[in-house]
């Protein structure tokens, strides 16, 4: 869906778009990352493992937002969020209290989980938190081998371990997954069993693309892309 689109439009297509849920719970996991539980009836929603909800963040514009975990018989769904920035989405996303209504649309995009493949690594940053907390019950319960790898700012290299993740590697957020030359380092391609595994590359673009051309030259499993954000590119 397009980032931004006048409001009349948005009006019009409100209804359409998807269900207005409540505020339900805001828990704040740092300065910078919040888990928000919203509550409604989600019952015509259908959820794939990852999937992008839109969610109105003025009269004119929208944001796209993982699902990290939802329950349809509660009419439960958690969204975490990082807030960073003065953009309309952290200012949105700052404003809102428990109470408040929010209008989130019917997650959708491409299933990147094949429960064909036995080895799954997921790589991404602050904005990836959503998507492996929405894959990480669902490769436990089908006992699959799996990695996670963060490029994390200083203050929210803990937040994989308060979310419940394991399997975590954090690294810092200076650049090195822009550097074709550090990531040829990385530990994961010491491992020769890992060359075959589905590789899943979401966050930033700029370290995605770096990323993702290292592995072709190393890998024979797939490789799913996604940039979730790019310096200086609004509503992406």
């Amino acid at each position: 869906m397009i980032s931004k689109i006048p409001k009349w439009i948005g009006d019009l297509l409100e209804k359409s778009i998807g269900p207005n849920l409540t505020v339900l719970e805001i828990v704040k996991l740092t300065p910078s990352i919040k888990k928000i539980r919203f509550q409604g009836d989600i019952s015509k929603m259908k959820f794939i493992p990852g999937g992008a909800s839109v969610a109105r963040v003025s009269d004119t514009e929208y944001r796209n937002y993982t699902i990290a975990y939802y329950n349809i018989e509660k009419g439960i769904v958690e969204i975490i969020f990082h807030v960073h920035g003065n953009g309309v989405g952290s200012q949105y996303l700052d404003s809102l209290k428990v109470g408040d209504s929010a209008l989130i649309s019917e997650p959708r995009g491409r299933n990147q989980y094949n429960p064909e493949v036995k080895q799954h690594f997921i790589f991404g940053d602050e904005t990836s938190l959503g998507l492996a907390c929405a894959l990480f019950p669902i490769l436990k319960q089908n006992q699959h081998q799996f990695q996670f790898y963060f490029e994390l700012d200083e203050e929210n290299k803990n937040v994989p371990e308060l979310l419940g993740l394991e399997n975590v590697t954090v690294f810092p957020k200076d650049d090195s997954f822009k550097s074709e030359k550090k990531v040829n380092g990385l530990p994961i391609f010491y491992a020769t069993d890992w060359l075959s595994a589905n590789y899943i590359l979401t966050g930033n673009v700029k370290s995605i693309q770096t990323f993702r051309k290292v592995l072709k030259r190393k890998i024979t499993g797939k490789i799913f892309s996604q940039g979730y954000w790019l310096e200086g590119k609004k509503g992406l």
